[in-house]
């Protein structure tokens, strides 16, 4: 049982089912976690909006929601953990690195958001990167697809 966790499964389109069940924890955390931060900022906040912050709370309000659909479409929602990874690290790179090499990061307002972003590591771990590679990047079809048919 234990090593089936590990082999190449054709039900979750070639994807190992540890892949799987780790993508779903990080979903469950999204749409939990971010989703209770997020909705109840949109749903309670009296104040006025500006046209940015509007922008990143409704994002980060779809992001929770997707998130969701991912629970049951695992496999079919990788985009979305991919865009995770991606903002998480284009902004840890290029915003919060020059503040900590600066001197400037700790005790800043963008310290907490540094701790959040850094955690874009389970989503790192957890992506079936072969996948996604010859998914995204060579344009295959399914695994389910390219195996040769028994009879």
């Amino acid at each position: 049982m234990f090593v089936s966790l590990f082999v190449k499964s054709e039900k979750f389109d070639g994807i190992r089912p540890i892949n799987i069940y780790f993508m779903r924890l990080i979903y469950v955390l999204m749409f939990f976690v971010l989703g209770m931060d997020v909705w109840g900022h949109l749903l309670s906040n009296a104040n006025p909006w500006g046209e940015e912050e509007a922008v990143a709370w409704s994002v980060w309000g779809a992001f929770s929601l997707l998130a969701f659909v991912g629970l049951f479409r695992t496999v079919e929602m990788i985009p979305i953990l991919l865009l995770e990874i991606l903002y998480k690290v284009i902004w840890l790179t290029i915003f919060a690195f020059p503040l900590m090499q600066k001197g400037t990061l700790e005790g800043s307002g963008s310290e907490e958001t540094v701790f959040a972003f850094l955690l874009v590591v389970l989503p790192i771990l957890a992506m079936p990167w072969g996948y996604v590679y010859k998914k995204y990047i060579l344009g295959k079809k399914s695994y389910s697809a390219q195996q040769p048919k028994t009879t």
